[in-house]
């Protein structure tokens, strides 16, 4: 069994998110912030913290799931809304998705109190997103949390204990409640929580998920098929009594509460090119190993290839968020199995990497990739450089 390296440095000190910085200076006077993130990444600790610098008389902090805000917020009237806020200047709502109406009551804050700030935060795209979108047009920015990232861990550790934490994160993945459990056997309860507690029971909440066990069983065919193209139809076929439209569908509502995004095929119309398919990731290996039920350390398993993909891939995707890399991601394979785990595209480059957990193993750049593309560029990414390419 691996051990854990949690030192006590690590757990007395609060971690500081990436974010912590782009979040205040993006809080301004007749303007909403909305933050988004899974449940448990750290949404909530994150406005504690800011709020720890401002006086408590400057704001009002609300909790959308206390049915005490949604009755404060129902007479959606300038009268009622000024009356609420009295000297206060900041108004912040956690879990904002739960208020009926919310952008309408938002957008005439917004437009009729001078001077308001307005933070809300939503652990569903689906719900917020609708929500806020047209009312809100113009009157809006918006951040996105994720699980803790190495760009985070690395401010506290040295080379070697990170090194040594890999495949502990690989196994339960990033969630920051974990960075103070030791144990084993506590951070799969914790993981299986999460994905009991919070992820399904947010989906689930959503009208027209008749059948639940066909979700959880398309969470699961997902989960071991993770490194690899999906088909719809094929997971239609193997769930049997769901069209291939509820399967999107429900693959549709996975990504809007963070618990999957999808990645789809690059091609610059070569005629070999697959684009069609997807491949799905999980946001995070914690919650990926507790669907499948499977926390055994990695010489115990047959999936550490896919582990290790779904790892690099998920921490790129935050270092990208974080470091406001704007590109395109993609996966690349022809027709005669020629391919690339992931392709970046932008600021004028493309550049296609393949992952490896064998560092011994060499490769090359496939033939129809450079042939293809003679002006892109190709790299491995293996243990002896991974942190390079997500820090």
């Amino acid at each position: 069994m691996v051990g854990t390296i949690d030192s006590e440095e690590m757990k007395n000190k609060q971690l500081k998110r990436a974010l912590a910085d782009d979040f205040g200076d993006s809080i301004k006077s007749n303007k909403v912030l909305i933050l988004f993130g899974a449940r448990r990444v750290g949404k909530t600790e994150l406005l504690k913290n800011y709020l720890k610098g401002i006086n408590s008389s400057e704001y009002l902090l609300l909790n959308g799931d206390d049915q005490a805000t949604t009755d404060l917020l129902n007479e959606r009237t300038v009268v009622n809304y000024k009356r609420l806020m009295g000297k206060q200047t900041l108004l912040i709502i956690d879990e904002a998705q739960k208020i009926p109406d919310i952008g309408a009551k938002l957008k005439l804050m917004v437009d009729e109190i001078e001077g308001i700030k307005i933070v809300v935060t939503g652990s569903s795209v689906f719900d917020l997103s609708n929500k806020l979108g047209e009312p809100l047009v113009g009157r809006k920015e918006t951040l996105w949390l994720h699980p803790m990232s190495q760009m985070e861990f690395s401010v506290y550790e040295n080379y070697l204990q990170t090194t040594e934490k890999l495949e502990e994160r690989m196994v339960f993945g990033s969630y920051p409640e974990l960075e103070h459990i030791s144990d084993w056997k506590d951070k799969e309860d914790y993981l299986y929580g999460i994905v009991n507690d919070y992820l399904l029971k947010d989906i689930l909440e959503f009208e027209g998920i008749k059948k639940s066990n066909k979700l959880i069983d398309l969470l699961r065919l997902v989960a071991l098929q993770v490194g690899s193209e999906v088909n719809i139809d094929e997971l239609a076929k193997n769930l049997k009594g769901i069209s291939r439209n509820t399967v999107e569908q429900y693959l549709d509502l996975l990504t809007k509460v963070f618990v999957l995004y999808n990645v789809r095929g690059y091609s610059n119309n070569l005629r070999k090119e697959i684009t069609k398919t997807s491949k799905w990731y999980f946001h995070d290996n914690g919650i990926r190993n507790a669907i499948i039920r499977n926390f055994n350390p990695l010489q115990f398993r047959t999936d550490t290839g896919a582990l290790w993909e779904n790892y690099l891939a998920s921490e790129r995707v935050k270092h990208n968020s974080y470091s406001k890399n704007r590109v395109n991601t993609y996966f690349w394979r022809t027709y005669d199995q020629q391919e690339l785990d992931w392709v970046e595209e932008g600021n004028g480059q493309l550049i296609g990497y393949e992952f490896k957990w064998n560092e011994k193993k060499k490769v090359k750049a496939p033939a129809a990739w450079s042939r293809g593309y003679p002006s892109a560029s190709f790299e491995v990414i293996t243990r002896g450089n991974y942190l390079d390419w997500i820090i």
